[in-house]
Parts: C-alpha cells; structure tokens; sequence
C-alpha cells in the first residue's frame, strides 16, 4: 500500500514548463528528423530542406524553436548558417534512454545510429 503525504508538495512550475518545452520540441516528427540530420554534421537550411523535403520556411521554423530549447547551435559564415547539435552527447544519451523505456514498454524503435551515436557523425568512428 502507498502512503500519500497529508501535506503535498508544491510542483516546481517553472521546471515543469522547462521539461515540457524541451519534450514539445522531441514530440514533433520534422524536429526528430531535423536532429537526426544534424547528427550527422553541420548543414545549412537548404541541406535540410533538400534531405526532408519540406519548404524552407517550415525548416526554418522547426530550427528556431531547436534553437530556442538550445539543442541546436547556428555558426555563420558569410551569408550562411550552418546548424549543428548544440550537446551531442546528451542528446544521445537522452534518445538511448527513450528507446529503453519503448523496449520496457513494449515499443521496439531506434532512431538513426547517428543520434542514438553521435561519435559516429561527420567522420568520426
């Protein structure tokens, strides 16, 4: 039998607002795709819009809310921008986790090795 606490505790709102914004830009299927091309190494807005197939203007929406949960970094050069992962090793370390729980829960998944290993991307092992 569980025992409830007479007094709750209070929930951290703002913490609560923080994961499910962070969880809000990993359940939307284009940003998955997005970091799962990112895995791989730097590209440009056009980059992705060729490898997914959607127009500019929805790639670009789709980095800016990565950007504002900082899982992806803008360089400029020039008149570019190249995107990358802003924290590879956590990102990995987070879909690894994910898959785990679909395993236990009776969902088999895997996203592409790339994001499950990011030390396989742009010319590593």
């Amino acid at each position: 039998m569980t025992m409830i606490d007479a007094a709750p505790q209070r929930l951290d709102e703002e913490a609560t607002a923080v994961y499910a914004h962070l969880f809000q830009a990993l359940g939307e299927p284009t940003r998955l795709a997005v970091l799962q091309h990112l895995a791989r190494g730097e590209h440009r807005v056009r980059d992705l819009v060729e490898h997914i197939g959607l127009a500019q203007s929805t790639v670009s929406k789709h980095l800016g809310f990565l950007l504002e949960c900082r899982l992806v970094a803008v360089r400029p050069d020039g008149r570019s921008s190249w995107y990358s992962l802003s924290e590879p090793a956590a990102i990995s370390s987070l879909i690894a986790a994910a898959e785990e729980l679909l395993d236990a829960t009776g969902t088999k998944a895997e996203l592409c090795v790339h994001l499950r290993r990011p030390e396989h991307a742009a010319g590593g092992v």
